[in-house]
């Protein structure tokens, strides 16, 4: 069965306001400036009471390490900071209930200023939402008043780390299934909350699955909704007295026909065909499978392992599609849902070609076959090496719990205060942040492939096509490269500034069709599952030889004694 609903607006706390294109963006009304943690407030306060409301400040929010073992991270949640930043206000109620949870302590005037305090002042560049991104590159540099970009960090990191794991997952997905295979979201009922549920559809949808069987999913972002039956349907029915109507309009006449007579006379040269004893098949499972035909003639998807596959399920299963075939309907397919999926999608396969031979009907040999059972990615590569039949992958709960890696660890670091750069500095070299407002360029070689991401002091002029360039690494003076790039991407667009979406924001179709693009650049040994290859990310000369000056000039001198 097929459902698709044009797409409807989520709750709302406060009146959308339009993007740049003249579209109006809608607000989930639970990401508000209360969904952060307790010491943004308290440090906003902190801020506010030394004086600081005029300060500036720059944020990176980047990520240090890509996902599931991986080499590449797609990035998501990008419409959804920006609905933020459009609706960013503290209410009355909001106000009311920091007044009685922050310490008796804090000055009244503090509140004033809060329930002032909007967006409008903050400036956001950002990587294109759905392009393929590494570590250390800022997805998003912040940019405005200190108090107001500091209060936006947990906000943000939440709407961007969940998003783009599970955008990234769905792509790890996608191209271990390869492109003919159809992929569909099965996850809500494993899924962390209704929100985690509908986080997964959305962002699933966006990695490359072609639908989910969340209905308020397909209402909300208008992704194609898919769903067939549960093991509860075949075994609620025990014989054919079960059937309470028969009937079914034949296409061809008009008038109705039995259904359950027409599956009867097709079940005996069905098993004699295909080798399997009628007698060993379910009538229960027959009764049950007549019923959804009649429910869904158009749409007639069958569950065929609540007893045995090849014994019961698909000469069952073949029975009511010859009788469907008989008034003018063709079914859709099959699922599996437990079992040795190769084997058992190779003998469907084998079962479907022999009636298909046998009655010359060549649709028959093409019926699908969908599989479920708790996939996993290694699961898709292993039935891959099996030479698999299956046409369609439904995945739930490794998908939407991401349990290869349940989070991303996106940061969101202060990089610049007040026009002075701002370092971090740690024993872990991998925690020391890079300074300064920087853009980010991405250099391709001749062969159309990505070779290099670059980052750059923001003064710096961008690279050039043709123009030889030294890409160095961060923090290890011997690793570095001369790069001639063919192609020169800019990578950050200002989204955000004077209170206003300044680029267009792509529907989710655009960006689902932005991630399949963008992972095309990437090379494929970068992509793979296996001992991927890393792709570098790199720094001009100036901006290496600037961190390291300002690393020496804020690390401590230890005394020897």
């Amino acid at each position: 069965m097929d459902v698709t609903e044009d797409s409807v607006p989520v709750v709302e706390t406060t009146t959308p306001q339009a993007n740049g294109d003249g579209k109006f963006l809608n607000h989930n009304g639970i990401v508000q400036p209360l969904l952060t943690d307790l010491y943004q407030i308290t440090m906003a306060y902190a801020y506010w009471k030394s004086g600081r409301i005029k300060d500036v400040a720059v944020f990176d929010l980047f990520f240090r390490q890509n996902p599931f073992q991986g080499e590449f991270t797609i990035f998501a949640g990008l419409d959804e900071c920006l609905k933020f930043l459009q609706n960013f206000h503290y209410s009355d109620s909001d106000i009311n209930y920091l007044r009685h949870t922050l310490p008796p302590s804090i000055e009244e005037e503090f509140f004033v200023f809060l329930r002032k305090l909007n967006a409008h002042d903050v400036t956001v560049y950002a990587i294109e939402e759905g392009s393929v991104t590494f570590p250390r590159v800022p997805l998003m540099r912040v940019e405005g008043p200190l108090i107001i970009v500091q209060i936006l960090e947990t906000t943000l990191l939440t709407l961007v780390n969940y998003a783009s794991l599970m955008a990234t997952n769905a792509a790890r997905y996608r191209l271990a299934a390869g492109k003919k295979v159809r992929l569909l979201e099965f996850g809500l009922r494993r899924a962390q909350g209704p929100d985690g549920g509908l986080s997964a559809s959305k962002y699933s949808y966006i990695g490359g699955f072609d639908g989910t069987s969340n209905v308020l999913a397909g209402k909300m972002f208008n992704i194609p909704v898919k769903g067939t039956h549960a093991h509860a349907y075949i075994s609620s029915f025990s014989n054919f007295s079960d059937l309470q109507s028969k009937m079914l309009m034949d296409k061809n006449t008009g008038k109705e026909r039995d259904m359950l007579e027409l599956a009867m006379q097709w079940r005996e040269p069905l098993s004699e065909l295909l080798d399997i004893m009628p007698d060993e098949a379910s009538e229960g499972e027959l009764t049950a499978l007549i019923s959804f035909a009649i429910a869904f003639p158009e749409g007639f998807i069958a569950l065929v392992d609540t007893y045995d596959v090849k014994r019961s399920g698909l000469l069952n299963f073949c029975a009511v599609a010859m009788a469907l075939n008989d008034l003018g309907y063709r079914a859709i397919g099959i699922r599996i849902d437990s079992g040795d999926l190769a084997y058992l999608s190779n003998k469907a396969r084998e079962v479907f070609n022999k009636v298909a031979e046998k009655y010359n009907l060549p649709w028959f040999s093409t019926l699908q076959i969908m599989a479920s059972n708790d996939i996993n990615e290694e699961t898709i590569l292993s039935l891959n090496e099996q030479n698999h039949q299956i046409d369609c992958f439904a995945i739930g709960t490794h998908l939407v719990t991401c349990q290869r890696q349940p989070a991303l660890g996106c940061v969101y670091k202060l990089v610049e205060i007040n026009g002075t750069p701002r370092i971090k500095l740690s024993q872990d070299v991998v925690k020391v942040t890079m300074p300064g407002r920087k853009n980010a360029y991405r250099l391709y070689g001749a062969d159309g492939h990505a070779l290099i991401d670059l980052l750059q002091k923001s003064e710096e002029c961008p690279p050039e096509v043709g123009v030889r360039v030294l890409c160095r690494h961060p923090f290890q003076e011997s690793k570095r490269a001369y790069v001639i790039p063919t192609r020169v991407e800019p990578l950050y667009k200002e989204y955000w500034s004077k209170g206003e979406i300044r680029a267009h924001l792509p529907n989710l179709n655009e960006i689902r069709l932005r991630v399949q693009n963008s992972l095309q650049t990437i090379r494929q040994d970068i992509k793979r599952n296996l001992n991927p290859t890393p792709y570098k990310v790199s720094v001009s000369d100036d901006l290496y030889n600037f961190i390291h000056g300002l690393w020496l000039a804020n690390a401590p001198i230890g005394e020897l004694s």
